[in-house]
């Protein structure tokens, strides 16, 4: 009874046994190289898989997914002779698991020797700094070169990247300093493009302030030339009209006077007394030293009242006055042209700024004292409080003749 137990346990691990040899299973991603007493059968596919115990085994199991695999730094040497520490990381995938085992004993150790050899290869044809701005490059190269060496491996290279690129320390403080010279070149550069710009645009303000400063100046100018000009010709003209209008009295004076003289009927006394007065205005002159009355004076008045005079009924020559002759045109009278002297019409922008200096002494002086006597300041500057004084002799001055006396 017990020998049966034994062999029926014996049979039964047995049969487990083969069942367990015979059935494979592969995970998802991976595969499976199986051999038949040592040599090659087939690559097991994810899933169920069906062995022959003891005559098939698994030689290896492959991952199928891309792999990263990070290897250390390397010490390349540049073409400038500078010893500089690369990190490279390589993205790859297994296609192909036989030759993956068979072509290759360690995929993974080959590849990095492949990446390093190669990386030598290509940064040793390049200076410090090619290096360093040249990782696309590089990369592509060594992408290219370890795809094309690692395809009869099974392998495909996805990806070669270089982490990091690490120069000797001192060429590392000489870049620095480079790149400070080159930070502080361009911030000189940037100062003295300011510096260059403001100075321009101050010199461009300054000009157009010089121009501005120029014109006001040429304008002020013209302006006070005109001003002066206008001065003096109204300064011209008010003297011309005062210079007229004095003439023009004094020969009213003088007619005035000889007419009184010739209705008077003067006597040779009269005369005297008149020359006796003008005497001490004759020697009012500063130069006049000595003053002499003349001894035939006497003689001199009776020759010139008999000259003039005839004798009356009492003996006394007295002045006899002409035969009226035909009175003649007086020359103020013929003067022609001459209104324009006595226009008291204010020039319109001379009327404005008088306007203006009036409001300002309006807004100054409080009271009636704004308004001038006779009319309004508005009038007066427009020259209607004060009408023009028409010229002596013109038609708006009647004569002696019209108004209805006589003069002589």
């Amino acid at each position: 009874m017990t020998t049966t137990i034994i062999v029926v346990v014996v049979v039964a691990l047995l049969v487990i046994t083969i069942v367990v040899k015979s059935v494979l299973v592969v995970p998802q991603a991976q595969s499976a190289v199986i051999e038949r007493l040592g040599r090659f059968r087939k690559v097991g596919q994810p899933g169920l898989n069906f062995l022959v115990p003891f005559f098939d085994r698994v030689r290896a199991r492959i991952d199928l997914r891309e792999q990263v695999v990070s290897f250390p730094p390397q010490p390349v040497i540049t073409q400038d002779n500078l010893t500089v520490s690369i990190d490279t990381v390589v993205y790859f995938q297994v296609t192909d698991s036989r030759s993956a085992v068979y072509e290759i004993s360690n995929y993974i150790a080959a590849v990095e020797q492949l990446t390093t050899t190669t990386l030598r290869n290509v940064v040793g044809g390049m200076s410090l700094e090619e290096t360093l701005t040249s990782r696309d490059s590089i990369n592509s190269q060594l992408r290219g070169t370890l795809d094309e060496e690692t395809g009869r491996w099974g392998i495909r290279v996805a990806r070669v990247e270089l982490k990091a690129i690490d120069p000797p320390p001192s060429i590392q403080d000489s870049m620095e300093k480079q790149m400070r010279a080159d930070r502080e070149k361009r911030a000189m550069i940037l100062t003295a493009e300011g510096q260059r710009e403001s100075a321009i645009k101050t010199a461009e303000g300054q000009k157009q302030s010089q121009i501005l400063s120029a014109e006001g100046s040429k304008q002020a100018a013209i302006l006070n030339a005109e001003a002066e000009r206008q001065s003096r010709i109204l300064t011209a003209q008010g003297e011309r009209a005062a210079r007229y209008l004095q003439a023009q009295g004094q020969a009213k004076a003088i007619q005035k006077v000889f007419a009184a003289i010739k209705q008077g009927r003067p006597t040779p006394e009269v005369l005297a007394y008149q020359y006796l007065q003008t005497l001490p205005q004759m020697a009012q002159g500063d130069a006049n030293k000595v003053w002499m009355v003349p001894t035939d004076y006497g003689k001199a008045l009776e020759g010139f009242a008999k000259m003039l005079g005839a004798p009356g009924e009492d003996g006394v020559f007295r002045y006899e006055p002409p035969e009226p002759e035909e009175e003649l045109e007086r020359p103020q009278d013929q003067d022609e042209g001459i209104d324009d002297w006595f226009d008291m019409t204010t020039d319109p922008k001379v009327a404005e700024a008088v306007r203006a200096a009036e409001a300002v002494a309006r807004q100054e002086v409080p009271g009636p004292l704004n308004t001038p006597r006779g009319g309004s300041a508005a009038a007066l500057t427009a020259g209607e409080g004060t009408p023009p004084i028409p010229p002596i002799g013109g038609p708006a001055a009647p004569s002696t003749e019209e108004s209805g006396g006589t003069e002589k």
